[in-house]
């Protein structure tokens, strides 16, 4: 059975930073891409990054390009997100999903329970 677990949320000042992680059970982490999506109350999701099998491709929505990177540990089974410059409208809950291939667009897979994130002074 596939398992996403994602941990390191939390309440941040604008500005802050947060580092989320994922650790991946169930399959070989390996071999398949990975990508964060988010929810902001209220709101539908919206997707961060992705990143490739080998950890070696990225992308990144326009918007949070230079704000947050997307690495991943393999022999840690271990998906991650570097939020920097943290702002209140990246206030949402972040999910871990495991894509159905090694390319960074193949399609989503297996979703993670979430982890909240909030922005606030």
């Amino acid at each position: 059975e596939v398992q996403l677990v994602e941990s390191g949320g939390g309440l941040v000042q604008p500005g802050g930073s947060l580092r989320l992680s994922c650790a991946g059970s169930g399959f070989t982490f390996n071999n398949f891409a990975m990508t964060w999506v988010r929810q902001p109350p209220g709101k539908g999701l919206e997707w961060v990054s992705a990143i490739n099998s080998g950890g070696d491709s990225t992308t990144y929505a326009d918007s949070l390009k230079g704000r947050f990177t997307i690495s991943r540990d393999n022999a840690k089974n271990t998906l991650y997100l570097q939020m920097n410059r943290l702002k209140p409208e990246d206030t949402a809950v972040y999910y871990c999903v495991k894509l159905q291939g090694p390319v960074r667009d193949a399609d989503f897979d297996s979703w993670g329970q979430g982890t909240q994130v909030t922005v606030s002074s």
